[in-house]
This record gives structure tokens, C-alpha cells and sequence, in this order.
């Protein structure tokens, strides 16, 4: 004859789970879980969009790449002045070629011709 062995389940009852009490917690510790619920919520939206937050990071490390890149810019066209100045303290030719480029100035014994009606490009 064989025999059944029975071994209890623990953790189920015989009422069904509709049916179960609920378990209600004391209106201090529900006052404190939404407390920290809404200061947790408060803090992550002041992190994200306040003065100091990560929207505000965001731009101003936006508004620092805009500076370094104009910096740069103006870097390069101060050391351009730079040689242009070099340029014209040491050499007379380049003084002479501005003087008859913008001035329109001569040497003794050249002539000028002036011709009209030709189109520029």
C-alpha cells in the first residue's frame, strides 16, 4: 500500500484575495511617504530647470564654446594685424604699393592712363 505524504503550503489561506483585509496605515506615515514624495519630486524639477540646474549647465557650456570659438576668432585677426604691422615698419615696398593702390600716387616720369568703358569683374 503506497501512502500521501501532505505537506502544507505556507502563505495561502482559503479566502480569496478580493476578500482580504486591507491593512490601512496610521495618517502620519501616509502624511510623511507623500511628504517625501513631493519634496523628492520638488527637488529633481529644481535640479533640472532651476538656477543652477542641468538645463542652465547645459547653456551656459553652450554659451562657453560660442566664446572660445569668437576668442579664436579674434585671436587670429590680432596676430594678422600683428604681421601686417611688422610688414610695414620693415618694408618700404609694401608702403609703396598701399600708397598707389588706396591713394592712387605715382612715381616721377610715370604716366597715368585712364581707360573708359571697360567692365570690371
Amino acid at each position: 500500500m503506497k501512502s500521501a505524504i501532505f505537506i502544507p503550503v505556507t502563505g495561502t489561506s482559503s479566502t480569496p484575495l478580493t476578500s482580504r483585509k486591507k491593512t490601512s496605515r496610521p495618517f502620519g506615515q501616509q502624511l510623511l511617504q507623500y511628504s517625501l514624495i513631493f519634496i523628492s519630486a520638488l527637488l529633481l524639477v529644481v535640479a533640472l530647470i532651476g538656477e543652477k540646474g542641468l538645463l542652465e549647465l547645459v547653456r551656459v557650456r553652450q554659451q562657453h564654446q560660442a566664446l572660445e570659438a569668437g576668442l579664436a576668432q579674434v585671436r587670429a585677426n590680432n596676430m594678422r594685424l600683428r604681421n601686417e604691422v611688422k610688414r610695414l615698419n620693415n618694408d618700404p615696398s609694401s608702403i609703396e604699393e598701399i600708397a598707389r593702390r588706396e591713394l592712387g600716387l605715382i612715381k616721377p616720369g610715370e604716366k597715368i592712363f585712364i581707360v573708359k568703358d571697360i567692365p570690371l569683374d
